[in-house]
């Protein structure tokens, strides 16, 4: 009885996490943006138009990959842009 309400207790507490999880992530992401043109090599957040997943870009300040900054910072940062830069 006592492991079957071990597992119980580990359930519940798995689903609270991923619940919370959940609900804040929209909430996260409303608050910030995309910000092309700053990310190192291989320190995108996303796929671009010449790799295949986060982490893959190839130069530093590649065009079209992209970093999540807080909403109004890439504006600020030397080289930002909201949208990919022309190669």
């Amino acid at each position: 009885m006592k492991k079957s309400n071990l597992a119980l207790a580990a359930t519940v507490s798995t689903l609270i996490a991923v619940g919370s999880t959940l609900i804040s992530a929209p909430a996260m992401a409303a608050s910030k943006e995309k910000c092309y043109g700053i990310a190192l090599a291989g320190q995108n957040d996303c796929a671009t138009k010449t790799s295949s997943c986060a982490g893959t870009s190839k130069v530093d300040n590649q065009s079209d990959a992209f970093i999540a900054v807080p909403k109004g910072l890439c504006g600020k940062i030397s080289g930002g842009s909201l949208e990919p830069k022309e190669s």
